[in-house]
């Protein structure tokens, strides 16, 4: 982080490979979003992810609410 980036609070979102029990940095960064609410969610905090759809979320009930609503439309290919 440069001295920019710490005077006005810019912050650079990662961009990750979500993997069984782990992610892959793509892209360096301090946080990604949540897939259903956009909230960012520090990599420190990040707990909850589908490899098959690979997404983040930011709770296990919003993970859960988006894995009901993948398999109700059918999207099965993003849930293996």
């Amino acid at each position: 982080m440069n001295r920019i980036e710490k005077f006005f609070g810019v912050r650079n979102e990662a961009k990750l490979r979500y993997l069984d029990g782990e992610f892959e940095v793509v892209s360096a960064g301090e946080f990604v979003r949540c897939a259903v609410t956009g909230q960012p969610i520090a990599l420190n905090d990040l707990r909850y992810w589908s490899v098959d759809a690979q997404e983040a979320y930011a709770s296990a009930e919003i993970s859960l609410q988006r894995y009901l609503e993948l398999k109700a439309q059918g999207d099965v290919s993003r849930l293996g």
